[in-house]
């Protein structure tokens, strides 16, 4: 757990992030290791998602955005894109059960219009469902790319500002945000990224302008509750000034 009995007396001095962000990353490397398909590792990662979500809520956390899905993995091969779709519908059948059980908010960034029509319904029910549960949120970026979600955003700008909603002085920093997948959730405090690679991967990148980052070599499929506190400690010795 994230404090021990020594911590504990010191546990005021601590700050669970209210939103923490992962890339998660390494399902593929996880497999090969063990001479396993590809999908086997993403198989696993969907569970270790289920944990930590779960380990996050627990904590205070009160939203956490993973990165499952990206507008560049759509190059994959034909094979592993089917895999990690034919994932997908198999946790979202499960999910609904799940969310009412962990009282988990779903809720999908990205772009679902590239998604079989099935998998746009599944998800629109997702959201749905869950809609009434408060307390812990869980965002899964799907067919999501940072400058991609940029790119939307402005074109809703540019259609107001051309059917007269907006003027260009309405076009501000807030008025954007409100146009991001993530309207109306604050901006995560901590990113993390496991696997080893050390690069922000094109995710959130309108959001993590003052997010602090925690790398580690633990694959994604490894990924515990423990590296999760450990990237919490980091995070709690880091002087956050937002460029003041």
């Amino acid at each position: 757990m994230l404090f021990s009995k020594k911590q504990k007396k010191t546990r005021e001095t601590y700050h669970v992030p209210t939103h923490i962000a992962i890339i998660m990353d390494g399902n593929g490397r996880w497999a090969k290791k063990r001479n396993l398909p590809r999908s086997a590792g993403h198989a696993v990662g969907c569970d270790v998602f289920e944990r930590i979500a779960t380990y996050c809520r627990d904590l205070g956390v009160k939203y956490l955005t993973v990165y499952a899905f990206s507008t560049e993995n759509w190059k994959r091969s034909q094979e592993e894109v089917l895999a990690i779709m034919n994932l997908l519908r198999k946790y979202l059948d499960d999910a609904v059960n799940t969310m009412e059980k962990k009282q988990i908010r779903l809720r999908f960034f990205g772009d679902m219009s590239r998604l079989d029509a099935d998998l746009q319904e599944k998800v629109r029910q997702a959201e749905e469902i869950s809609s009434r549960y408060t307390g812990f949120q869980a965002n899964i970026c799907l067919n999501y790319g940072g400058r991609d979600e940029i790119i939307r955003a402005a074109r809703q700008a540019a259609s107001k500002c051309m059917a007269g909603e907006w003027t260009l002085d309405d076009i501000t920093e807030s008025s954007m945000a409100e146009l991001m997948d993530s309207a109306y959730i604050p901006d995560p405090e901590l990113i993390i990224r496991p696997s080893g690679e050390v690069r922000t991967s094109n995710f959130l990148l309108w959001q993590s302008a003052y997010s602090e980052y925690y790398f580690t070599d633990v694959l994604w499929p490894d990924f515990s509750p423990k590296d999760l506190d450990k990237a919490i400690t980091a995070y709690n010795g880091r002087s956050r000034r937002f460029g003041g």
